[in-house]
């Protein structure tokens, strides 16, 4: 019988060649990268990726991150690009062009029509000495030791230099951008991420007729009843105004069976906590989750210039997708 093919330890010898790339990696962020990010800030047109074969793959990405951390940007197939959409570039738009060999001749036929155009080349290879690299505006260098292929065929360390480049310029742009969390999330609204950054508390909170609340001068058996019709396992206490006083919990009633106080005869506005932690009606629903983490509690009051519009809880959290 055969010795077992190690498959882990070539997976291990993968990983360890593809480090090694990218520490490599390193040395060409440079000057040209530099240059590469202050070409794209400045312009005020759209980035367009190009690639063939796993080059394409990795462009189709990097567009991708690139459209989704504040850049505009999207991928077009060389060889589509000319048979008719190149038209969908404009001439202050920039191209992106990635090719390990940099002799990709589907991209190098459209070099003419680009360079008439006068629209701005960025070229990601691996040969800086190639036809790309020296026509470009700017060459980003993304050359390999090896690739983890031990035939050095398939395309292995040197797509992952190039997506990790790809990655470095997305977000030096991003920061350079101020790009924030919040525009982040308008362009990924469809998501769990969109959810927990777009939602306010407005959007799922108990009001009207479901927002369990008494006033102060009913009994504390009175109160109970509200907060068993509304199931929210608490009860605001508000004026006649609707402006909010305090709040009453099942954990305060817990609390208050020990003292053996009468429910019948203690009103709601003798035990209740008094000022209690809201939040706005407008604040995202991330931030009531923080206040109800940070203050250990399950249900939360919200408010509008401080009257009373709706209450929440954990469960509520839950079912809008935020936790």
């Amino acid at each position: 019988m055969s010795d077992r093919f190690d498959y882990c330890e070539r997976g291990r010898q993968v990983v360890a060649t593809e480090l090694a790339a990218l520490e490599h990696l390193s040395r060409y962020i440079n000057d040209d990268f530099q240059r590469g990010c202050e070409l794209i800030h400045a312009s005020h047109g759209k980035v367009i990726v190009m690639g063939m074969g796993k080059s394409g793959l990795i462009g189709r990405k990097i567009a991708a991150t690139l459209a989704s951390t504040g850049t505009a940007a999207f991928f077009v197939h060389p060889g589509e690009a000319s048979h008719g959409d190149l038209g969908m570039i404009e001439n202050h738009d920039i191209i992106i062009a990635i090719s390990n060999s940099g002799e990709a001749h589907e991209f190098l036929s459209l070099l003419p029509v680009i360079k008439r155009r006068g629209i701005k080349l960025i070229t990601m290879t691996g040969k800086p000495e190639s036809s790309m690299a020296t026509e470009a505006d700017v060459h980003l260098q993304i050359t390999v030791p090896k690739e983890a292929c031990p035939l050095g065929l398939a395309p292995t360390s040197s797509t992952t230099a190039t997506l990790v480049m790809g990655d470095a310029l997305a977000i030096a742009l991003l920061e350079a951008k101020g790009f924030t969390s919040e525009d982040f999330a308008l362009s990924h609204p469809g998501g769990a991420l969109g959810r927990k950054l777009l939602m306010r508390l407005g959007d799922i909170m108990h009001s009207g007729d479901d927002l369990p609340t008494v006033t102060q001068e009913v009994s504390v058996r009175e109160a109970l009843l509200e907060i068993s019709r509304k199931r929210l396992g608490m009860t605001a206490i508000v004026d006649e105004a609707q402006m909010l006083l305090g709040i009453f919990t099942d954990g305060d009633l817990r609390r208050l069976l020990d003292q053996r106080l009468d429910i019948h005869t203690t009103t709601i506005g003798e035990v209740m906590t008094a000022n209690p932690r809201t939040c706005d009606v407008h604040q995202l629903a991330a931030e009531g989750l923080r206040v109800m983490e940070e203050k250990k509690i399950n249900g939360l009051l919200v408010t509008d210039n401080g009257k009373l519009v709706g209450a929440l809880n954990m469960h509520d959290l839950l079912k809008a997708g935020v936790v």
